[in-house]
């Protein structure tokens, strides 16, 4: 068993790499175009990964110690947590209650409550 693991080392190494190049945006690939990074990595079992993953994406530095800020990356907001959509249900359920009570005082027929 241990004599396959270099061989599974080198597999999945190349298949990191590989969805590794394939989940990155264009405009982070560095020094070639993505297509020729794919098949440098398929072709060239252990130098084709090790290169695109030292030399083929722009890196952010982890942590921002020595480069003044860190970079801030856009994050998700789960609705529940995002203040301006509870803010946006909260005037949407505002509206409702003053068009049904501004149809209950004109005596609107439409109104089913």
């Amino acid at each position: 068993m241990l004599r396959y693991l270099p061989f599974l080392l080198i597999i999945a190494l190349t298949i990191y790499a590989f969805i590794d190049c394939l989940n990155t945006p264009e405009e982070e690939v560095k020094h070639l175009p993505k297509v020729v990074w794919v098949i440098i990595i398929l072709l060239f079992s252990i130098v084709g990964p090790v290169v695109w993953l030292f030399a083929g994406k722009k890196r952010v530095e982890a942590g921002g110690f020595g480069g003044g800020g860190r970079a801030r990356r856009a994050q998700w907001v789960a609705p529940d947590d995002n203040p301006e959509f509870l803010k946006s249900l909260r005037d949407e359920t505002d509206r409702d209650k003053d068009k049904d009570r501004d149809r209950k005082k004109d005596g609107d027929p439409d109104n089913k409550g």
